[in-house]
């Protein structure tokens, strides 16, 4: 490996690290590796960073997005932010990324001056800590042998988030399950002080798992030949967090209905301080079996 080899966090830092091309607009780029479409939590951290490059002094605190295309990962996005509001309080921003002259995907974000105020939160599941759990590769390695050899290298790459599941399922598993699903989960690297490059990692790894959780019920997985893609994603910060240390991101599905499922999540800190919440629906079309 060469000496400027980059880890996985490293590579995810350097896509979320836009180039400005003119005011207001940004160009991101994919991961050379990526070979269908582009994953959908990236084109959501980096519409983030592309509406935090047009704010100063306050931070984001909730998003709301579309995915409208597939992104094709061989060729730059442009991301074109419309500067909506700039308040006493409240700045709003709308993100719209653009490839081969068409919309893939919009964003609209809100960011406040920090503010003092009342407080409440539901509490933190009571799981196992993260050190007594084992971690998802190697999950992936001890039935490494069942998957196809095609998709075993992909499977077996390191991955920029690490990911301790609380209940771990089989590659195949098929059992049928509550829709709750708790997965502890850290960037396997440091990551820098700023707020705002913290939520966009956040933001990227808030799209791993969640709509796998509205799957759980009626025991089937994306092996199973179902077309599934994230249709729209929101978030909302709480409080300061650090990726770099684990969070518990505690998800559930409480519907399913005409081929979309809908998906909940909420991302706690060890001492069971609540930091970001997430919804998220998404496609899971059954696909006719092959006569």
């Amino acid at each position: 490996m060469s000496a400027a080899a980059k880890s996985p966090i490293e590579e995810v830092l350097d896509l979320l690290d836009l180039e400005k091309i003119e005011e207001n607009i940004f160009r991101g780029v994919s991961p050379k590796d990526r070979m269908q479409r582009v994953f959908g939590g990236q084109v959501l951290g980096q519409a983030l960073v592309a509406a935090g490059r047009t704010v100063e002094g306050r931070v984001c605190h909730s998003f709301h997005a579309y995915f409208l295309r597939a992104g094709d990962p061989k060729v730059p996005i442009l991301y074109e932010v419309d500067r909506s509001r700039d308040g006493n309080s409240f700045t709003a921003r709308r993100v719209v990324a653009i490839q081969h002259g068409r919309q893939i995907f919009n964003l609209a974000a809100s960011f406040q001056l920090e503010e003092k105020g009342y407080e409440h939160q539901f509490g933190m599941p009571d799981v196992p800590a993260p050190e007594t759990l084992t971690d998802e590769h190697t999950l992936r390695m001890r039935e490494i042998d069942k998957m196809p050899a095609e998709a075993r290298e992909w499977m077996l790459r390191p991955r920029p988030i690490e990911m301790r599941p609380v209940k771990p399922r089989g590659i195949f598993e098929r059992t049928k399950s509550e829709p709750f699903d708790n997965i502890w989960i850290k960037a396997t690297g440091a990551l820098p002080d700023n707020i705002a490059v913290q939520q966009a990692v956040l933001a990227y790894a808030s799209d791993m798992s969640l709509l796998d959780t509205a799957l759980l019920p009626h025991g089937v997985d994306w092996h199973s030949g179902i077309q599934m893609a994230s249709l729209d994603h929101a978030m909302w910060f709480h409080h300061p967090f650090r990726l770099d240390d684990w969070l518990l991101y505690a998800q559930d599905s409480p519907s399913a209905s005409g081929a979309r499922g809908f998906n909940r999540g909420a991302i706690y800190r060890r001492d069971g301080t609540l930091v970001a919440s997430v919804v998220q629906e998404g496609l899971m079309r059954p696909r006719p079996e092959k006569a």
